[in-house]
This record gives C-alpha cells, sequence and structure tokens, in this order.
C-alpha cells in the first residue's frame, strides 16, 4: 500500500526538481539531460500516457507524452511553441499545501495548492493542483496525473 509519507516525500522530491533544472538554465545540454532524467524517474511515461495539464499552457493544454512533458519544463521543442520552460523562471522553492491525500493499494490522489517562489524576488505564486500517483516497480512513486491551474478569480 502507499503511504502518506511515500507521497509527500514524491511532492518534496519533484519541488527540488523543479528548482534544480531552474538552476541549469544557463546550461542547455545539463538541463535537458537533467530534465529527461528527472522525467523519467518522476512520471509514469514508461506504463503508457500520463495525464498531465500544465498549468501555463493554452494550445496544446494536454500533454500526454514524454516529450510534451520535457517541452512544457523546459521549452525548445517546436512542436510546443509557447513553451518558455516553466522550470526555467526559475524558482528557489517549492512547498506543497495538500487539501487531502488518498490512499489506495497501489494509487494515491493528492490535491491542494503549492506554492513557487521566484529566485531573487522572493514573490510567491500559488498554483492548484492535483496529481495520482501509481507504485513503480522499485517502490517509488510515479506520477500518472498531474493537472495544474492557477486560482479561479471572478470579473467584475
Amino acid at each position: 500500500m502507499i503511504t502518506k509519507d511515500e507521497v509527500l516525500n514524491a511532492q518534496k522530491i519533484w519541488g527540488e526538481t523543479i528548482v534544480e533544472i531552474g538552476k541549469l538554465k544557463d546550461n542547455r545540454d545539463a538541463c535537458e539531460k537533467a530534465t529527461a532524467e528527472k522525467i523519467d524517474t518522476l512520471y509514469a511515461f514508461d506504463k503508457g500516457p500520463v495525464l498531465f495539464k500544465p498549468t501555463r499552457a493554452a494550445e496544446k493544454q494536454f500533454r500526454l507524452t514524454r516529450e510534451a512533458a520535457i517541452s512544457y519544463f523546459i521549452g525548445g521543442n517546436t512542436d510546443y511553441p509557447e513553451d518558455s520552460g516553466f522550470a526555467l523562471q526559475p524558482w528557489s522553492a517549492v512547498r506543497f499545501e495538500n487539501a487531502d491525500i488518498v490512499l489506495d493499494d497501489h494509487t494515491a490522489l493528492a490535491m491542494g495548492n503549492y506554492f513557487f517562489t521566484e529566485t531573487g524576488t522572493g514573490a510567491v505564486k500559488k498554483v492548484e493542483y492535483s496529481f495520482g500517483y501509481m507504485k513503480a516497480s522499485n517502490g517509488s512513486l510515479k506520477i500518472t496525473l498531474h493537472h495544474s491551474s492557477v486560482p479561479f478569480s471572478p470579473t467584475m
């Protein structure tokens, strides 16, 4: 069974990964290599499609392949011209605030807010998320569902 601590650890690693990728933005080769490795570690693309709806994607808002996810995080893929590289902001910290976590034998769901701290300014951006996880054969958790959105803002 997946435990709450495993989900919390997976979230911690995900946040650290976003920060790590951003630190490599001035070395494109190292950035591409690290991002590909991290996507392979964190997401279950090796098991099939991952349901991935990133925050800053409007034209091609659903990213069901490994290549599409990599593009979202670091840009540079002509199939996704709107991608400037979310992880390249860069961010100095990512903090998860879970509304709740639902556990099952082989899957887990988490929903809440995560907060991205901008490097330099310290400004914090709040984003809503839902993540789904499965347990990989090596015992780690891999993301099968990633949905992020900006909080609703009513218009006047």
